[in-house]
């Protein structure tokens, strides 16, 4: 994935930097803080601020004080984010593209069974 995105332009994101983005991107219209990314990716106080100190300082984001509380930063994609979130999408359409071209549908199926299944057993649900 990382590869197919750096050559659709996208400067070494991370996986976790590409879920943000996405994750902003999909919640333009709500006020996104981080707590809400603390909870959504299950990650601690500490490591979200050190994600979102070097994503702003890449300039994919940005942090916006709320009307209503000073104290308050909401976290904004930039248009360089947004930018982003499109070679991003073009990365992943490419990686299924050549997905399909490598498996049947069949095998394709299994594939995604066996994933389901190794992602649930290794998650104990």
């Amino acid at each position: 994935m990382l590869e197919s995105a750096a050559k659709n332009g996208v400067d070494k994101v991370t996986i976790m930097h590409g879920w943000i983005i996405a994750y902003l991107y999909n919640n333009q219209d709500n006020d996104i803080f981080q707590k809400n990314l603390e909870s959504e990716f299950s990650i601690s106080r500490s490591s979200v601020t050190n994600i979102l100190q070097l994503m702003e300082k890449k300039g994919y984001i940005k942090r916006e004080s709320v009307e209503n509380d000073a104290r308050l930063k909401k976290i904004v994609l930039t248009e360089k984010g947004m930018s982003i979130k499109s070679s991003i999408d073009k990365a992943i359409i490419s990686n299924e593209q050549e997905f399909d071209s490598i498996f049947t549908p069949e095998e394709k199926q299994t594939f995604l069974f066996l994933i389901r299944k190794l992602k649930t057993g290794i998650s104990g649900q």
